[in-house]
This record gives structure tokens, C-alpha cells and sequence, in this order.
């Protein structure tokens, strides 16, 4: 099965625009969604007069004033007059949500050729209103006052996760098998593969390799935010946009091959806490059982995978979530080297959120354009030798708005 022989065509990714991310200060959100719209139809060899449907990702919550942005993307050229367009917003997942929106309307043969855009500005707003907008996304927390935010909630989830498998984390194989190695150095070691992936990625926000050593220790400059979670363990707040067209074949003079994507997956899971298992993103786990079901393949058909790490046990729950490795036994794909850069199934090879950075509406949309780049032989330094085939998967709110895409080259 794939989703080509499920739906009788193939949905092609066929151009993509990316800025940087970071502290914007000289760019608005207007002036990012047109650079990226405006890279993403020249790359993909069309004009914005073929443009037939435009989706754009942006969680806002009240970080921007200007709550109405679906005509934005127009402000690039008079032809994009009357092209419909719509806003999508699901959390941290937003950008997904767009870019699987845009896929159903190429599938169901309403367009031919979709815009679909991630944008973000954050760092315009204070600490207090950043905190207060992401915390709109927590059942039990939107609208109350916290002092540790989003941080507080996924060390909710660390904290049960230790609880729970904490025997289970695996001594680190130096000095041979044990339990000596605990969870804050599991999470240590991704935050520090992720700050060294980014050290090739153009558009991260950080370009610092802190190593192992800093990212494992409690100091001045990487102090504790919400226990087990230290700074290095979250996303930092982003400002940036992305964009990719989707569209049912390739245009003459578009500047790569395009890419195909080969299946998709959606799920969503309880809202309130209390329905949830704290140590396992079941709704995460069904996304990507039904995005390779519909590629047909299992996890070993990937070559990589940008995954969201908005913190970095969230992504230690993510391995278990693909089926990389049984639950509770995470951290051997990074004490195994499985997840580095020369491993078996390389993830977040961008820097991921902790090192690219997190414009929550732009961040999905990021991680599809970076999945394209490494599929067509155009990831510059962060280029995987023989990249066929790669997966994408991005999160709204503790593993409750889960979308995963598996893409391939042509």
C-alpha cells in the first residue's frame, strides 16, 4: 500500500523557502511569510497566477496583535488575488496541520497546486504573554499563572518516566552494563547531538556545540528550569516562517527534483491529563503507525527523522512512539549511537527544535522543507549520504495533536 495507490495520484512536493530563526528584529510576520511564499513558487518553477489554494500554519494565542494573517501570503504579487486561503491552527502542530490540509486538497482534486506556509513571530511579545500563549495549549493550565510555563508540564512527564522505567535507563557502556547512567543524562546527550547537528544548519538559531559535559551539568548558565529539565533541555522562543508547494506533478524549471510523499498520519489524543498515560504518547504512536501503513513500510524503511523535540524527553519518548525501541528503553538508541549522525536511523540532523528553534506555526512546515532538502542532495553540511526516505513528525501541546509524514525521492 502507499498513498498513491490509495488515492490513484501522487502528491509531489515540488519547491520550498525557508528563512532563519531566531530574534527577527528587522523582519515581520508579513515580511517572512512573503520571502518564504515567494522562495517556495520560484524553486518549484511556477508563477503565483498557478497557485490555486493557500494554507497557513500560526499558533499566535494572542503573541501578535494582528489575529486574521490567512491573506498575508497575497502581499506577494497581484495574481495571488482571490486565491482562497485559510489559517490553520493546532498548537505546536500547526504548520502539519497545514501542510495535511493542502495535501487533502491536492488529493481531492480541488487544486493542483497549493501554497502552504509556516510562519511565526514570537520574540515581539514578553516572557509573561510567550508563557501565557503557549500555556493556552494545557487543559489544565491555560489561563493560570506558572512560573515554570510548558517547561513544567514535560517535566511532569519526565518525572513519571523516571519513575516508572528509571532502572530501565541503561549505564552508558564505558566501563561495561549497568544503571548507572540516569535520566538527566539521557537527556543531556540528545540536547548535546542536536546542538552539534545544528552547527551545519544555516537557519538555526543557535550555532554552539556545547558538548556533552554542559548539557548533563546544573550551572550558572545552564541552570534548572523545571526539574529534571535544565535550559538546555528546551526550545528556545523563535521567531521564522517556511513554506513548501505541493502540487499533482512536477513544472519545467523547477530549480530540484521534487519530492513524493509517500503517506501521512493524523491523530489526536484526550486533552485532560487524567486520560492520558504521562509516559507514553499513545496519539503520537498511532500517528506513525498510520503514516508508515499508508507507505508502506516499517521503521527500518527510514533513513532519517526530524522529530520534535520541544524538550528534549520528548524526543526520548519519541523513539518509543516510532518503534525504535520498546517502551522504557529509549535511551539506547542514543547510548547505541543509533540516532547520531552515522547511525541507523539519524534524528534531527537540522538541530531539531532545540537547536534550529521553535516558531511554534512555522516549526512543521520547517521540518518538511529540511526532510525535502536532505531527499534531493541540497542539505549542504547537514547532507546524509544516500537519503532516500525520511520521516517528519510534529506535536501540538503533551502528544495530543500528532502528525507524522514519511516522505521519499523520486
Amino acid at each position: 500500500m502507499s498513498l498513491q495507490n490509495q488515492f490513484g495520484k501522487d502528491v509531489l512536493l515540488t519547491g520550498w523557502g525557508h528563512s532563519k530563526f531566531g530574534k527577527l528584529t528587522d523582519q515581520t510576520l508579513e515580511s517572512l511569510i512573503v520571502q518564504v511564499s515567494a522562495e517556495a513558487i520560484q524553486n518549484s518553477g511556477l508563477e503565483p497566477r498557478d497557485i490555486d489554494e493557500i494554507y497557513l500554519g500560526q499558533f499566535n494565542s494572542g503573541m501578535q496583535p494582528l489575529g486574521f494573517t490567512s491573506s498575508l501570503a497575497l502581499q506577494l504579487s497581484q495574481d495571488l488575488a482571490n486565491v482562497p486561503a485559510t489559517r490553520t491552527e493546532n498548537a505546536c502542530a500547526s504548520g502539519s496541520a497545514a501542510f495535511q490540509q493542502g495535501v487533502k486538497s491536492v488529493l481531492a482534486g480541488t487544486a493542483r497546486n497549493v501554497l502552504v506556509i509556516g510562519a511565526e513571530k514570537m520574540t515581539d511579545a514578553g516572557a509573561d504573554v510567550v508563557g501565557a500563549a503557549l500555556l493556552g495549549a494545557s487543559y489544565e493550565m491555560a489561563g493560570k499563572a506558572s512560573t515554570t510555563g510548558f517547561t513544567g508540564l514535560f517535566a511532569e512527564v519526565a518525572k513519571h518516566y523516571e519513575k516508572r522505567y528509571g532502572a530501565g535507563i541503561r549505564g552508558s557502556g564505558i566501563e561495561g552494563s549497568g544503571f548507572a547512567r540516569g535520566l538527566g543524562d539521557v537527556l543531556g546527550s540528545i540536547a548535546a547531538k542536536n546542538h552539534h547537528n545544528g552547527m551545519d544548519n544555516p537557519y538555526a538559531q543557535m550555532h554552539r556545540d556545547f558538548g556533552e559535559e554542559f548539557c548533563r551539568t546544573v550551572s550558572e548558565k545552564n541552570p534548572m528550569v523545571a526539574e529534571p529539565l535544565r535550559r538546555t533541555d528546551c526550545s528556545p522562543v523563535s521567531d521564522g516562517a517556511a513554506a513548501v508547494v505541493l502540487s499533482v506533478g512536477p513544472a519545467s524549471g523547477a530549480a530540484t527534483e521534487p519530492v513524493r510523499l509517500a503517506g501521512f498520519g493524523h491523530a489526536n489524543g484526550f486533552f485532560p491529563a487524567e486520560r492520558r498515560d504521562p509516559t507514553e504518547f499513545a496519539a503520537t504512536r498511532v500517528s506513525w503507525e498510520r503514516a508508515l501503513g499508508m507507505a508502506g513500510i516499517g521503521i527500518e524503511g527510514l533513513d532519517f527523522a526530524e522529530v520534535h523535540d520541544c524538550f528534549t524527553i520528548a524526543e526520548l519518548l519519541m523513539y518509543e512512539s516510532m518503534g525504535l525501541t520498546p517502551r522504557g528503553e529509549g535511551s539506547r538508541a542514543v547510548q547505541e549511537g543509533w540516532v547520531y549522525k552515522d547511525g541507523k536511523l539519524p534524528v534531527n540532523v537540522s538541530g531539531g527544535l532545540k537547536a534550529k528553534g521553535h516558531p511554534v506555526g512555522a516549526t512543521g512546515v520547517s521540518q518538511h522543507v529540511i526532510a525535502a532538502m536532505q531527499l534531493t542532495g541540497t542539505a549542504g553540511a547537514m547532507q546524509l549520504p544516500n537519503a532516500r526516505r525520511g520521516a517528519v513528525q510534529n506535536m501540538g501541546g503533551v502528544g495530543i495533536a500528532n502528525y507524522v509524514s514519511i516522505l521519499e525521492s523520486i
